[in-house]
Order: structure tokens, then sequence, then C-alpha cells
């Protein structure tokens, strides 16, 4: 009776993990050997690794990636571009703790948002919060948060976020607006946490799509100097894979 109001209590104050594990210390013999510290850290842990299961599960909610990939299905074909050492050290997303961003080139197909979606859920796993927004759909859901005041709150959610991908830039030409809402964007993230950038245009492109010398040269100078980049090379992974991995 008193282990069962023990796991009630642990349930009553969120401790869900400590009292899974004592429900199963007291039901499997295998644990009446262990030593009263043994089976105390055992509750501390299983405490420790639902929280993060749990903060994890959170994170990708929240992020709302375009497509679940992980790094353990990535295609390495020699055709594409991506060195394995390169792609390994971004795994550590030591990059991130720098906050340094990436940008990620090529072709429709390639796998870009593939790829950056597996680099997110790696940094997921971290506890590192996630984002995933495409450009043209972002600038139109801040354009109406000019117009119904809320432009600073949404600011300051991107701006919090650990990681932000934005895809497809460079697919719609940008507004006055726009320009000047990517500008803070990446200014209010410039130094304090990481983008991933995906497009199909080299990044020597981006200057003249940007179509503004003074707001393109503020934008690439908080992007490109503190930035990795990655041009994905070879044919449309979609032509040539249809079992989801790349």
């Amino acid at each position: 009776m008193t282990i069962m109001n023990t796991a009630q209590q642990l349930r009553s104050l969120r401790l869900f993990g400590m009292a899974e594990a004592l429900d199963q210390q007291m039901s499997q013999s295998a644990f009446l050997g262990a030593s009263f510290e043994q089976r105390l850290q055992m509750l501390v842990d299983a405490e420790t690794s639902h929280r993060d299961s749990q903060r994890y599960k959170r994170i990708l909610r929240n992020a709302k990636l375009k497509v679940q990939s992980v790094p353990e299905d990535i295609d390495f074909r020699p055709s594409r571009g991506i060195d394995k050492a390169t792609f390994a050290d971004l795994l550590t997303c030591a990059w991130i703790y720098k906050q340094l961003n990436l940008l990620m080139t090529g072709a429709t197909g390639t796998g870009k948002t593939w790829l950056a979606c597996a680099l997110a859920v790696q940094a997921a796993r971290r506890g590192i919060t996630v984002a995933y927004r495409r450009v043209g759909r972002l600038l139109e859901e801040m354009a109406i948060a000019h117009e119904d005041g809320s432009i600073t709150k949404l600011r300051n959610q991107l701006a919090k976020v650990q990681l932000l991908i934005l895809d497809d830039f460079g697919l719609t030409a940008l507004t006055n607006q726009g320009r000047s809402d990517l500008m803070e964007l990446l200014d209010d993230r410039v130094g304090s946490h990481s983008t991933i950038i995906l497009g199909q245009m080299p990044v020597k492109e981006w200057h003249s799509f940007i179509n503004d010398p003074a707001l393109a040269d503020a934008i690439l100078d908080r992007l490109v100097h503190s930035s990795l980049k990655i041009p994905l090379k070879g044919e449309s992974m979609r032509k040539l894979k249809g079992d989801g991995a790349q």
C-alpha cells in the first residue's frame, strides 16, 4: 500500500518516468537484488530519459518540419557533392552551438529540404529548438502580422528558435516590406542563433535577386560571412529513389 501511495504521489508531482520505473521495479523480481542506491539511480535515470523523450517530441511537434527525415538515412553517393566528414561535423551540432548559419543550394529535387530536416531532427535529439518555414509563406505571415499588430510577437518567437530553417529562398520575388522583414529577422538572429537557408540559385546570385543594393548588402552581410555552404549536385533524388531515403 505504501509503494502504491508513493507511485501516486510521484504522478501527482508529474514525475511520470520515476512512477513508471517504480512500478516496473515492484513487478519484476530481477530488481529485488539491487541495492537502495542502485534502485534510486534507476528511478532518476528513468525520469531523465522520460523528460528528454517528452522534450524531443515537443520540439518536433512545434517545429512543423516538412518531412520527418533522419540522419541515418542520408545517401552519400558521390554525385551529390556531400562530403561525409563535413556532414558528420554538422551532425555534432557544434555549428549551432557556435551560432553559425548554413546555406544549402542546388536544383529542385536534390534533397535540400530533406537534408535540412534531418539536421533539424538531430538538433531536436540534443534538445535544440527548431522551426521550419517557407520564405514566401513566412513573409505573407509577417505581412498579416503588420496589419493586426502581432509583428513584434512573431519576430520574438522566430528570434528565440535555436535553429530556423528558411526554405525556398529565391522562389518568390521580394516586396519592399518582404526585404525589410527578412533583414530584421536575420538581424535578430545573427550571433545568437543559427539559420539554414535553402534555395535553388547559387549564393553568388542572391544579391541581384534581393534587388535592393543597400538591403542586399545588409542581408548578405548577416548571412554569408558567418555561414557554412553546401552546394548540392546530381540528379533529382525524387527521380532516383522511391523509398524516401535521401
